[in-house]
């Protein structure tokens, strides 16, 4: 008799090398320090960073095709050292250049390979708790700078920014390839012993594999990507401004605000998982709705309720609904386009997000520069945005009904 697979551990590990891979949003800690010792502006320092997050896509695609072909355990293997030793050469990199090679490029393909191969493998692990699935594991990289952090800043502090680099870098090479040794590739259509009869029959239904040119050729695709960028919206906002915003309208220090920051990313990770598992209860389409309607009270919160008990509801609630965002989308892609192509279809959509990554964190600093700091305007601009993927979501569960009315009376 075949050997089950323990799909928990496959979870756990891929959750491992998320936390590893996950610390370049801890880069906050790091540029300061940085600058200073190489005698870079912080603008050039951030550019590092930058090429890092606009790659995303690439090797999430790339990735993902080998996945799709069952590689996966390669892929994320190679991405979790190519990551570890581009984030340890940061800390010798004499010029930007060399450090835009390391960070950006080397440590953001690793990344990128990682994040593909552990999240469009491991929820082919659970057809009957793909959100649950999905959140947990996104909820490593969320979590990763609250670990990060603290541990850079203490690293800075006793050895120097370029050592920190390097043995944080080699930690995760050898933590993240530990991990990958116990990934496993899931099986086509698998299915885990004694699921109950609900998740068992839904996982039963037919599936219809769309490959991505199959997807783009689908009305649904564009509005997922939409929706995607939508929701994804007011969360980098407040990512990229949550310290400017409690200084500036709400009379924060600088280490309050960063203590909020913590908060915002906690949260962030908490959503990751709660989200994903009441999609597993209500929906994807239902708790996307519940989500888009929660951000838009919460910046009407921040709008109105000018207090520390206002701005600490508005990084909560809004840090719990980017998580949730990034959590549902995975099992969204998959119950549409089907589990066979997932790794190349999810690295499409991702787009999706990187391209509010690029547009949300200039839109809100040009919006508070021309008003003095005031952020109010950049909030009712994300409300619209929020609003409009509200009323997409609606007309998306509308199609998606109806289609599926049609279907069972064939």
């Amino acid at each position: 008799m075949k050997k089950e697979i323990n799909r928990w551990a496959v979870l756990v590990s891929s959750m491992g090398i998320l936390m590893c891979t996950g610390a370049v949003y801890a880069f906050s800690v790091l540029a300061g320090p940085l600058s200073a010792a190489r005698g870079w502006t912080m603008a050039e320092v951030m550019v590092a960073f930058a090429i890092n997050a606009a790659l995303g896509p690439i090797p999430m695609i790339l990735g993902g095709f080998l996945t799709d072909k069952g590689w996966s355990k390669w892929s994320t293997m190679a991405g979790a050292v190519l990551f570890g030793v581009g984030f340890a050469l940061a800390g010798t990199a004499t010029t930007l250049t060399e450090l835009y090679v390391y960070y950006g490029l080397m440590a953001g393909f690793g990344q990128g390979f990682a994040y593909s191969g552990c999240l469009s493998n491991t929820i082919r692990f659970f057809p009957d708790k793909k959100g649950l699935a999905s959140g947990l594991i996104t909820a490593g990289m969320g979590g990763a700078a609250i670990i990060a952090a603290p541990i850079a800043n203490q690293l800075i502090q006793s050895i120097g920014v370029a050592d920190t680099f390097v043995r944080m870098g080699i930690a995760y090479a050898i933590i993240s390839f530990t991990c990958s040794l116990f990934i496993k590739v899931a099986p086509k259509d698998y299915m885990p012993k004694n699921m109950n009869a609900a998740a068992t029959a839904a996982a039963n239904k037919p599936v219809v594999n769309k490959n991505w040119k199959e997807m783009l050729q689908d009305p649904k695709f564009y509005m997922i990507i939409l929706m995607f960028a939508m929701g994804a919206f007011s969360g980098l906002m407040i990512a990229s401004n949550a310290s400017p915003i409690g200084q500036s309208m709400f009379g924060l220090s600088a280490a309050a605000a960063a203590v909020y920051v913590s908060v915002y990313s906690l949260s962030n990770t908490m959503g990751r998982v709660i989200w994903g598992a009441v999609s597993d209860k209500l929906g994807q389409p239902t708790t996307i709705s519940i989500m888009y309607s929660v951000i838009i009270l919460t910046f009407l919160v921040l709008i109105f309720v000018k207090s520390m008990f206002g701005f600490t509801l508005g990084i909560v609630g809004l840090g719990l609904c980017f998580g949730g965002v990034m959590g549902v989308f995975p099992s969204l892609v998959m119950d549409n386009f089907g589990p066979k192509f997932q790794g190349v279809n999810y690295g499409i959509v991702f787009i999706g997000y990187s391209t509010s990554a690029f547009v949300a964190p200039k839109v809100t600093a040009g919006i508070a520069a021309a008003n003095n700091g005031d952020f109010t305007k950049a909030f009712y601009v994300a409300i619209v945005v929020a609003a409009a993927g509200l009323i997409l979501d609606l007309v998306y569960k509308k199609k998606t009904a109806t289609k599926s009315i049609t279907e069972t009376a064939q």
